[in-house]
């Protein structure tokens, strides 16, 4: 198990740990069955020949050596590796894996904020006074998620969030590093600005036009330039490029659903305004799913007729996803039942089970 430990600092008011499971789904997968330890297993979509049309949910890393990769098309993963386990998605039994990881590192915490079902952040108690303290608790984390879930994770430790989450991606899998404070710059400017959470492959590819490659460049560049082509967003990616991240460790509020409702001036029939309003109702959703970055996998119609008589209808679809045309198309479906019935008062759009995103965590996109 490879370890990168730097130097030990001085008690400091912030440790923060990011625990990210080592390819989660394919990791339950072969602890299931233990005769595919060792071999390259394929999560997500059945290859069918290689003809499939879905895409790879996970891989173990021994598919990873030939060059498959989480989203990539299943069928080019079955060219790339034909001989690869190739497994559907389980997520009832994931869902469970995951559920006790978090007790148990919650178990572990002074404040705990889980971001997707294979990661979470923490802040331990203050009894861990010092980097050097942090990095063996960090291992007794791990030894529990080995002993207990028969998984290994992967566990970051910094000063804050960012490092954290940077840190626990940089030796996987299995992996376990701690940056100091004053090494933070050491450690983020060598690398390439993808490795920013948040900044995607467009953004990169339009740092890279402006010859901003590595971290470094980009924590050097003038903010002015930043901002001019960026907005805000400008400024705040050159803070993480400094190693600077001020948010917190902490629980979010749960948010159960997201819903809007409108009234029609007058009582109506008529599917082309109905249709309309629910192109607008699911357009505002659409709008608060982004803006607080949410997934969903439940669609959910109200309607209520010119009597006040009001009908709930739901769908949940196999995926999480924040697609907007989901969102119309699932409801559109849902209408279906009621048109031609009386006189609609009110529609609504809601949407439920929702899951917050992270650029990096591990998502279904497809069975």
């Amino acid at each position: 198990m490879p370890i990168s430990i730097s130097k030990i600092n001085p008690p400091e008011r912030r440790i923060t740990f990011h625990a990210d499971m080592d390819s989660f789904f394919a990791s339950v997968e072969v602890r299931e069955r233990p005769e595919l330890k060792g071999l390259p297993v394929v999560v997500g979509s059945d290859p069918k020949g290689g003809s499939g049309r879905g895409v790879v949910s996970t891989c173990s890393y021994e598919a990873r050596k030939y060059g498959i990769h989480s989203a990539m098309p299943i069928s080019q993963a079955y060219r790339l590796c034909p001989n690869a386990f190739f497994l559907p998605v389980n997520m009832k039994l994931y869902a469970g894996v995951s559920e006790k990881i978090m007790e148990l590192l919650k178990g572990f915490a002074d404040r705990f904020q889980q971001v997707s079902v294979d990661e979470a952040y923490l802040v331990p108690g203050p009894e861990i006074t010092s980097f050097e303290e942090a990095a063996l608790y960090a291992l007794r984390i791990k030894d529990e998620v080995q002993k207990q879930e028969g998984i290994t994770c992967s566990v970051g430790v910094g000063p804050n969030k960012l490092i954290a989450k940077i840190a626990s991606g940089f030796q996987k899998p299995d992996g376990l590093t701690v940056v100091r404070p004053e090494e933070v710059r050491k450690f983020l400017f060598p690398l390439p600005v993808s490795k920013i959470p948040g900044i995607g492959e467009k953004t990169a590819d339009t740092l890279k036009s402006m010859g901003l490659n590595r971290v470094e460049e980009l924590a050097t560049c003038d903010v002015q330039l930043l901002s001019e082509k960026f907005g805000k967003m400008g400024l705040r990616m050159k803070q993480l490029a400094n190693g600077l991240d001020f948010r917190e460790v902490r629980e979010k509020e749960s948010v159960k659903s997201i819903s809007r409702h409108g009234t029609f001036a007058e009582d109506t029939s008529d599917p082309v305004k109905i249709a309309c309003s629910l192109d607008l109702l699911a357009e505002s959703v659409h709008k608060s799913l982004l803006k607080n970055r949410f997934l969903f996998k439940t669609v959910t119609l109200t309607v209520r007729f010119e009597d006040f008589s009001t009908y709930t209808r739901s769908k949940t679809i196999p995926i999480w996803t924040s697609d907007i045309f989901v969102i119309k198309r699932t409801s559109m479906q849902l209408l279906s039942e009621f048109i031609g019935n009386q006189k609609l008062r009110l529609v609504g759009i809601g949407v439920t089970k929702l899951r917050e995103r992270d650029e990096k965590q591990t998502l279904i996109t497809d069975f």
